[in-house]
């Protein structure tokens, strides 16, 4: 995830950081919006492991 002059890695399950930073609100909507989408990211980690294209996930609104 890139967000300005940020970088952060985050793990699909459990959803949680790994690696770099965020600041605190950004975090919160970076994580909010994947345990909605959980399934869908981990099915998408799925498709591009076997070469295959990933599906658009919709943004959190």
């Amino acid at each position: 995830m890139y967000y300005q002059n940020h970088a952060a890695v985050y793990s699909i399950d459990p959803i949680e950081l790994i690696r770099g930073e965020l600041p605190r609100r950004e975090q919160r909507l970076v994580e909010a919006w994947a345990e909605l989408h959980q399934g869908k990211l981990k099915e998408n980690w799925e498709r591009l492991q076997a070469g295959q294209v990933a599906y658009k996930i919709a943004p959190l609104r």
